[in-house]
């Protein structure tokens, strides 16, 4: 390939993805075409995509970006994911379709400059939560402490409350209320 094509490519790679904070780094080598297309269709329909990356050239286009943490692990055959709502919806659907498919090998992965390397490394990141679930988990923890307060607040007056009904039923049957002393 002539040097003005590579330029060209390096160019295109640091266009195309010079504006991404996360994204995974996945070898689909050894997978056959009918797989691979459905692999892809199905993360393609959740809003992924995977491009086939040159290694060398990918290297160049990363320098200076926040993808460049992925240079250790441009070996082999590498293909670029990313998109969807979250790079841990991303890590998921590749770890659920790496139990399918042995020959899928998960590299590495990135999340705003964290660094997981290997398929251990996606995999711990594919517990993480996502950004609606973290929304969800913070909502939670601030509304907790005044659901508290409304609980300590009513808690006794349902007591009363409780105690109020039941004198209100015995008298209604016509039962004698005895005195606590």
């Amino acid at each position: 390939m002539s040097k003005p094509i590579k330029c060209m490519i390096a160019a295109e790679y640091k266009k195309r993805f010079g504006d991404l904070t996360e994204a995974l780094l996945v070898d689909v080598r050894g997978i056959d075409a009918n797989t691979n297309n459905e692999l892809r269709q199905d993360l393609h329909a959740k809003g992924v995509r995977i491009t086939v990356i040159r290694n060398t050239l990918a290297r160049t286009a990363f320098a200076d970006t926040p993808l460049e943490a992925f240079t250790p692990s441009l070996d082999g055959p590498s293909a670029l994911c990313y998109g969807g709502e979250s790079v841990v919806d991303v890590a998921r659907m590749l770890i659920d379709w790496a139990k399918k498919i042995d020959a899928l090998e998960v590299k590495a992965a990135l999340l705003d400059g964290e660094f997981f390397e290997g398929a251990k490394g996606v995999k711990h990141l594919s517990t993480f939560p996502t950004k609606e679930e973290s929304k969800a988990i913070v909502v939670q923890l601030v509304l907790a402490p005044a659901g508290n307060v409304v609980g300590g607040a009513t808690g006794p007056g349902g007591c009363v409350l409780g105690v109020v009904k039941e004198i209100q039923e015995r008298l209604e049957k016509g039962e004698a209320i005895a005195k606590v002393g």
